[in-house]
């Protein structure tokens, strides 16, 4: 062989050898690409992933909103409502009876004896006239008022402090039951 032929395959040796040097660097990287490519779809999948969560947090809190407004405006009404009535009650001149009722001389009633047997045309009077009384007794009363206090049954005060505490569980997640045997009652 001739020196040329020597020197033309050393020098195709020499650039077999760098084009495989390029071959292995343009794997490596091609290799940190691909690895950082999955890297960037996790992102992605974990960027989603967040973003339905966000999404539904902000229907959830969409939806407390428009309750919490629904319950505003229907306290709000009921409160108009009551002060339109206790402004009513104030502005409504007393109710003072009849002078005539108060000029005639008072009338003593008689002792109630055991009723007979078959009742007197008198009793039967003193009855009626009851009767009258307490129907106008009824008819002076409004029909919109709520019955007394006492009459309705006893529930428990809520303070600004239990109020808090509830209004404080709109925003907490549900809590793990207590464990059985525990003495642990919850937050406070």
């Amino acid at each position: 062989m001739s020196l040329t032929a020597i020197a033309l395959n050393g020098l195709l040796a020499i650039l077999l050898l760098v084009a495989l040097g390029f071959g292995v660097r343009l794997e490596r990287r091609l290799k940190a690409l691909r690895d950082s490519h999955e890297g960037f779809a996790k992102a992605v999948a974990d960027l989603d992933r967040a973003a339905m969560r966000a999404e539904q947090g902000l229907a959830d809190l969409r939806a407390a909103t428009d309750e919490a407004a629904d319950t505003l405006a229907d306290r709000i009404d009921k409160a108009r409502a009551l002060a339109a009535q206790l402004d009513e009650r104030l502005n409504r001149p007393m109710v003072t009876p009849p002078p005539a009722a108060a000029s005639r001389p008072a009338i003593p009633r008689p002792e109630r004896a055991p009723e007979p047997e078959a009742p007197s045309e008198t009793s039967r009077r003193l009855r009626a006239e009851d009767f009258e009384k307490l129907l106008d007794r009824e008819a002076r009363i409004p029909r919109d008022v709520a019955p007394p206090p006492a009459a309705r049954p006893s529930a428990p005060k809520e303070t600004p402090r239990s109020r808090a505490r509830i209004d404080d569980d709109l925003f907490e997640g549900p809590e793990d039951p207590p464990r059985p045997g525990s003495n642990f009652r919850g937050r406070r």
